[in-house]
């Protein structure tokens, strides 16, 4: 019979997921929680956080998951003040964090970039980017303290491959990639492991593919199996970087 350690792994771990609402994001938490992690959920809408959280206890409930639950935050990862107000809270009621899933982002508007207008810029690259090295800058403190931990950054293929009309979408994702990429060689003396997924196209029922069969498409479950293995790797390895395409074409 499995010991808890080995069946719960995550147990007493702290564990913040941004965009934690919807998507790959609430798949992300409640994987974490049933692994046992005590998940602080972080959003802009309160009701969508809420109803995470609801999942998440009945999840506790009938698998015997070993998670403390959940914890609901508003946080807008766009305002420093919101992810320091994040940190600070953090800090002051967990003593400590063990793992942080950047994951919150937007597709932003498509078209051509010289139709893009300089707001719709701005949008992408404040949530994809600026609001990943808010987190970064506020949180991994926390982490650090605490002994060492996990960052994990959703990213995209299209941080890795020209996506015509997504051009401030694409140019956002490699920017996150080079960033994670840069500040996992910093924090490694810290016991710090920063890793990059980086999934193709992700069927949710917020953001479907005209066009695309959702059966062959990536799943929400996919992305979030990614991030069990990474938080469950082995203390001497790390890795960096990993690349999801679904197994046929959709």
């Amino acid at each position: 019979m499995p010991s808890d350690s080995s069946k719960f792994p995550l147990q007493d771990q702290i564990a913040v997921v941004t965009g934690a609402g919807r998507g790959i994001g609430k798949s992300i938490s409640l994987k974490l929680s049933e692994l046992g992690a005590h998940i602080v959920l972080c959003g802009r809408s309160r009701e969508a956080l809420d109803e995470t959280a609801a999942e998440i206890t009945k999840l506790v409930g009938e698998t015997g998951s070993k998670s403390s639950g959940s914890t609901v935050t508003e946080c807008d990862v766009t305002n420093l003040g919101s992810v320091e107000a994040l940190a600070k809270k953090i800090e002051t009621g967990f003593q400590r964090l063990d793992i942080l899933v950047n994951n919150a982002g937007i597709a932003g508007e498509a078209g051509p970039l010289l139709k893009l207008s300089p707001e719709s810029w701005n949008e992408v690259f404040n949530t994809n980017l600026r609001g990943v090295y808010y987190c970064i800058r506020s949180l991994a403190p926390v982490m650090i303290k605490a002994g060492g931990g996990h960052i994990i950054n959703i990213s995209s293929l299209a941080g890795k491959n020209p996506v015509p009309n997504l051009s401030a979408y694409s140019a956002s994702k490699w920017g996150l990639n080079g960033l994670s990429y840069s500040v996992a060689e910093e924090l490694r003396p810290q016991n710090v492991r920063v890793s990059v997924i980086c999934p193709g196209s992700v069927y949710t029922d917020f953001s479907p593919h005209a066009g695309k069969s959702t059966e062959k498409m990536l799943q929400a479950s996919d992305v979030a199996h990614a991030v069990a293995m990474l938080v469950t790797q082995a203390p001497q390895s790390f890795m960096s970087e990993i690349l999801m395409r679904p197994t046929q074409k959709p």
